[in-house]
C-alpha cells in the first residue's frame, strides 16, 4: 500500500474527526451543501488512495454531455468510475447518500465513461462504476460506505 496515501489519508481523516460539514453564519443551504461537496470528495479522494486506487481523473466533463465523473481510476486492471455521495446525517428521515444516484444519475455517468474511454483512446479494458458514500454528523467522523460494482452498463 503507497505510503502517501496512508499518510495523507491519516491526516485528512484525522482533519474529519468533527464532521465534514461546518456552519457559517449567513450561509444559504445551497452553500453549506456545497462546501461539504467539496469536502467529502477530497475526503474520498484520499479513502480511495488509501485503499490502493491509482487514480486518473478528477471530475471529468465532456462538451455536449450532461454531467460529471467525479473520479476515474484503476483498482488493481479494473478502471473505477467512481460517483461520491456526501451528506449531512442530521436528520433521520433523509435518504442514504447511494440513493441519490438514481437511473437516470447511472444513465449520465454510462455516457460519460463512454466518452472519457473515447477521450482517452482506452478501448479494451475492464471497468465497472463504484458509489462512495459518505455520512457526516456534526462532532463525529463521517461514516464512508464503497459499493465497487454498484451498477453496470445495463443500469441494473
Amino acid at each position: 500500500m503507497p505510503v502517501l496515501g496512508r499518510l495523507m489519508f491519516a491526516l485528512v481523516d484525522c482533519a474529519a474527526r468533527k464532521g465534514l460539514a461546518e456552519e457559517h453564519a449567513g450561509d444559504s443551504a445551497k452553500e453549506r451543501a456545497r462546501r461539504t461537496g467539496i469536502r467529502g470528495e477530497t475526503y474520498a479522494y484520499w479513502y480511495l488512495r488509501r485503499h490502493g486506487y491509482i487514480l486518473v481523473a478528477r471530475n471529468f466533463t465532456a462538451p455536449g454531455v450532461k454531467g460529471e465523473i467525479d473520479m476515474v481510476g484503476y483498482d488493481g486492471p479494473v478502471l473505477a468510475f467512481v460517483e461520491v455521495k456526501t451528506r449531512s446525517a442530521c436528520d433521520p428521515y433523509q435518504p442514504r447518500p447511494e440513493e441519490a444516484v438514481n437511473w437516470e444519475k447511472r444513465r449520465n455517468l454510462i455516457r460519460m465513461a463512454r466518452q472519457f474511454m473515447r477521450a482517452r483512446r482506452v478501448d479494451e479494458a475492464s471497468c465497472r462504476f463504484d458509489v462512495l458514500a459518505i455520512e457526516t454528523r456534526p462532532g463525529a467522523r463521517p461514516q464512508v460506505r464503497l459499493h465497487k460494482g454498484a451498477f453496470g452498463i445495463g443500469g441494473r
